[in-house]
């Protein structure tokens, strides 16, 4: 399964069984309404990616849908085959790498977006292993939203969205990341 279909057709057996987190609007209402668990200037939360990620970025000279004055940043994340640590659904046993990429606009909102996608990505919270619905364990995509396609806007994982980036800054508070 390549990244391209890993992305579009990978689930967490967790979603699948209706376990997984909640959605984005529910995140971000329990964040305004102060009814979730963190407190937005709490100390940053560690999560269980796998140690041997790595994320690049590059400046592209296209815009994203819904930015149309806007070059782009792209971050591109790649993750090798590894083993599964103490953190992980199955300790000892082999998960499957993963290589994709996600996008921001190149404007100030954009830039901010990026630095605590970075951020995010150092504390370990934008990836973590799941056991696809297929039985596989593999890294995937934690609960932080990534727009992992420059167009398209009829799935979570596409542009246009101008909600997006709000978003995803809400969502990065409440885990700490500033």
């Amino acid at each position: 399964m390549g990244s391209e279909q890993s992305k579009d057709k990978m689930h967490c057996t967790r979603y699948l069984n209706g376990n997984g987190p909640p959605s984005l609007t529910e995140q971000v209402e329990k964040a305004t309404n102060g009814t979730i668990g963190h407190k937005i200037n709490s100390k940053i939360v560690i999560g269980n990616q796998p140690d041997d990620g790595k994320m690049s970025i590059m400046h592209a000279r296209r815009n994203v849908e819904g930015y149309p004055d806007c070059d782009t940043i792209q971050m591109n994340f790649e993750f090798d085959d590894g083993i599964q640590t103490e953190m992980h659904p199955n300790p000892g046993q082999k998960y499957y790498g993963l290589k994709t990429v996600a996008f921001v606009p190149q404007n100030h909102e954009g830039r901010k977006v990026y630095r605590m996608l970075e951020a995010a990505f150092k504390h370990k919270l934008l990836f973590t292993v799941a056991t696809t619905s297929t039985g596989e364990e593999r890294v995937n995509y934690s609960d932080i939203p990534l727009k992992t396609k420059e167009s398209g806007g009829h799935d979570s994982f596409s542009y246009p969205d101008p909600k997006y980036l709000k978003t995803v800054t809400k969502i990065l508070k409440l885990k700490g990341i500033q």
